[in-house]
C-alpha cells in the first residue's frame, strides 16, 4: 500500500476481489468517512498546487478544477441535512469558495497567455456550463469494438474546430449547436481509441450541456453508451498493465468524461486507491512520476497505439508537474466524492443498472 490511511482503507471496507470492487462497498460509516477523507485531503493538496501555479496553469487545467468546483457544490447539497457529515461539508464548502476565487482570478492570466484560444473556450470555464448527473447507468460490454483503429487518427486541430463550431464561438460568427460534414464525420467515426474516443464523447457530453437537442444530436445518448463502453474497455486494459505512464492521463480523463456522463461503474475502489497512489506529495500535482519509483512503461505497441499525442497546450512544469494532469484527477477525484454523497452505498438499489434515457443528460 502506499500510505498507511489506504490500507486503513481496505481494512474498513473489506473490499471484495478486484473484478468485483467498487464504490457500493462502502457501507460502515468510519468506512465512508475514511474515503471521503482521503479524498477531500487529495483536493485541498491540489487546490493549493493551483493557487502556487495559478498564473502558469492553461485552459485545459483551469477546466478540470471548474468540474471539480461543480462537483463540490454537488456534495455540499447531498450532505445539507446530514449532522454526521457537517465537518467533512465545512471543508468542502470551504474548498469550493477558495477554488471559485482561484478560477475567477485564472481569467486574466489565460486571456494574458492565449487570448484567441481563451475566446474561444472561455465559455467552458464560466460558471454554470458544466452540469452533474443525476440519473446513473452502466456501460454495455457488446458495444465494445472488435478492434480499434490501426492508427491512433486524435488531432488536436480538427478536435477544436469541431468543438468551437459546436459552442458557436468562431471569428465567423457561427451559431451554436450547428456542425460541418467533416465535424460530423469526425465525431462519430467507430473504432477510435485513445483521445481520438474520449474527444468524441467530449464533443457529445458539451452538446449536451449546451442544449443541443436536433438532428444528430438527438442521438447522443446512444452515442454515449458507445463510447464510455470502449472507454471502459481501455481503462481497463490500462489496468491490467498496471497503470502504465503515461497511461493516467487518459484513464483518469475517461473517468471525468464518462463519469459526467452518469457512467456509475467507472467509480471503483481500486481505481480511487491507484489515483490517489499518483499525487505527489509535496507539490500536490499529478504528472510524471518520481525517478526509480518502479512505473512501468506499459508495452510499446499499447503506448504507440492508444496513447500517442502531442499536445499543444500542455503544461508540463519542470518538476514534473502536468497542468493536464493534475485537472483530470481532480476532476475524476470530486466525481468519486460526489457520487458517494448523491448515492449512498447503502441503498444497494441506487447502485445497480438504471433504464438508460431517451437522450442525453
Amino acid at each position: 500500500m502506499s500510505s498507511p490511511g489506504l490500507l486503513l482503507l481496505l481494512l474498513l471496507l473489506a473490499a471484495p476481489p478486484p473484478c468485483s470492487s467498487s464504490l457500493s462497498q462502502p457501507d460502515i460509516p468510519e468506512g465512508r468517512a475514511t474515503v471521503e477523507d482521503l479524498i477531500l485531503s487529495a483536493l485541498e493538496r491540489a487546490t493549493a498546487f493551483l493557487n502556487k501555479r495559478l498564473p502558469e496553469i492553461n485552459l485545459d487545467g483551469v477546466v478540470g478544477f471548474r468540474v471539480l468546483e461543480v462537483q463540490l457544490k454537488g456534495v455540499q447539497e447531498a450532505w445539507a441535512h446530514k449532522p454526521r457529515l457537517q465537518p467533512l461539508s465545512l471543508r468542502v464548502g470551504a474548498l469550493a469558495e477558495e477554488l471559485a476565487w482561484l478560477l475567477h482570478r485564472s481569467v486574466f492570466f489565460l486571456n494574458l497567455s492565449d487570448p484567441e484560444y481563451f475566446r474561444e473556450f472561455q465559455s467552458i470555464i464560466q460558471p454554470g456550463f458544466w452540469k452533474l448527473p443525476h440519473t446513473w447507468t452502466r456501460t454495455n460490454i457488446s458495444m465494445v469494438y472488435p478492434a480499434a483503429e490501426t492508427q491512433d487518427s486524435f488531432s488536436e486541430e480538427h478536435s477544436d474546430l469541431c468543438l468551437v463550431q459546436l459552442l458557436g464561438t468562431g471569428s465567423n460568427g457561427s451559431q451554436p449547436c450547428r456542425l460541418s460534414d467533416f465535424c460530423r464525420d469526425l465525431m462519430t467515426t467507430p473504432g477510435c481509441s485513445g483521445y481520438c474516443l474520449s474527444h468524441q464523447l467530449l464533443f457529445f457530453l458539451m452538446a449536451s450541456t449546451k442544449g443541443c437537442t436536433e438532428g444528430l444530436f438527438s442521438q447522443s445518448w446512444s452515442y454515449k453508451n458507445l463510447f464510455c463502453a470502449n472507454m471502459m474497455d481501455l481503462n481497463q486494459r490500462v489496468e491490467a498493465i498496471g497503470y502504465a505512464y503515461p497511461s493516467r492521463d487518459i484513464f483518469m480523463e475517461n473517468i471525468m468524461f464518462c463519469g459526467l456522463s452518469g457512467f456509475s461503474d467507472f467509480y471503483k475502489l481500486r481505481w480511487l486507491e491507484a489515483i490517489l497512489s499518483w499525487q505527489r506529495p509535496q507539490e500536490g500535482c499529478f504528472g510524471r512520476p518520481a525517478p526509480g519509483d518502479g512505473t512501468p512503461e506499459g508495452p510499446l505497441p499499447f503506448r504507440q497505439h492508444v496513447l500517442r499525442r502531442i499536445k499543444r497546450r500542455e503544461k508540463q512544469f519542470a518538476d514534473g508537474c502536468s497542468s493536464h494532469n493534475t485537472a483530470t484527477a481532480v476532476s475524476a477525484l470530486g466525481g468519486f466524492l460526489y457520487i458517494l454523497a448523491e448515492q449512498p452505498p447503502a441503498n444497494r438499489a441506487l447502485w445497480g443498472p438504471t433504464p438508460s434515457p431517451a437522450s442525453g443528460h
